[in-house]
């Protein structure tokens, strides 16, 4: 029972991450209606800039001023690169996507003229005795403040989504975005909101992560986001309780599945279950287990 309980903590922790990232797709989705494939490079790019900014200031007002800067340069990005391109092909937001990845990637190290990881200073007490006793596993205060965050922004975001004017407006887009400026929304300015919340929450997500490994390079998201990824296409794209469920689940799986079966899995191929969950998914229910299907009239 210790055993379980511990892969289950720990299987929280980086579920919590999972979920985080996750949001941040769903978000671009539901107010624009595209996937953002570089959104783990943009929060990774957060990370460097929060990492940067915490040799100034406090670490978690660094983070916080990260997150500002990601949702300024998301919301511009959207405005000069997304939304010019996709008003000639959808397809072509992708192909866009794709290269902010790979520009992104390359950016970071080039633009703080680092070559080797940098340390990054944890969001949350990690001292050997920082935990809690569960059952004879331990709990530890850096597991247990990172679900913390994500649920306080999970809330915050259900909040937008379901009970203000922007959210219904980031909806109404999603859904029909020709007819949505006839009832008088402004298509454009949700489109550059959805991308820069999207980001911003992105951000807190590259920050956690950075503090997890206690250092930051420019490969940190690339296994993280492919995680969040299948999190997200578990939940489905336009749902955030679906991305908040299966981000956790997903974390506890994974964990299970490395700590049960070492020889087998081990640490080194736990990423492959996100890989067949994002595979099963696809097959069987490709809106995801909580996501809407859309029906279309003809």
């Amino acid at each position: 029972m210790t055993r379980f309980l511990q892969y289950v903590f720990n299987g929280l922790s980086s579920g919590a991450i999972y979920s985080l990232l996750a949001l941040s797709l769903v978000i671009v989705y539901r107010g624009s209606g595209h996937l953002n494939f570089a959104q783990g490079e943009m929060a990774m790019l957060s990370a460097f800039f929060a990492w940067w900014y915490s040799g100034r200031m406090a670490i978690w007002l660094a983070v916080i001023l990260a997150a500002v800067t990601a949702f300024v340069l998301a919301a511009i990005t959207e405005r000069l690169i997304i939304r010019p391109i996709g008003h000639r092909s959808p397809f072509a937001v992708v192909v866009a996507a794709i290269g902010l990845f790979l520009g992104l990637n390359s950016l970071a190290p080039f633009a703080w003229r680092v070559t080797t990881q940098q340390p990054f200073e944890s969001l949350f007490p990690r001292e050997p005795g920082d935990f809690i006793r569960i059952g004879g596993a331990t709990w530890r205060y850096e597991h247990i403040g990172r679900l913390i965050v994500m649920l306080i922004l999970a809330a915050l975001l259900f909040v937008l989504f379901q009970k203000t004017k922007l959210g219904l407006a980031m909806r109404a887009v999603a859904s029909n975005p020709e007819t949505a400026p006839l009832v008088g929304i402004n298509t454009g300015q949700v489109l550059m909101v959805s991308w820069g919340l999207a980001a911003f929450v992105g951000a807190i997500g590259g920050c956690l992560v950075a503090s997890v490994n206690t250092n930051i390079d420019a490969a940190m998201m690339f296994t993280i986001f492919f995680s969040a990824t299948a999190a997200a296409t578990l939940g489905g794209f336009d749902s955030l309780g679906g991305a908040v469920m299966s981000g956790l689940v997903l974390g506890v799986v994974e964990n299970m599945t490395a700590g049960y079966f070492p020889s087998q899995i081990g640490q080194e191929l736990r990423f492959s279950v996100s890989l067949l969950i994002i595979l099963v998914v696809l097959l069987v229910r490709p809106s995801g287990l909580f996501g809407s299907q859309r029906v279309e009239r003809v």
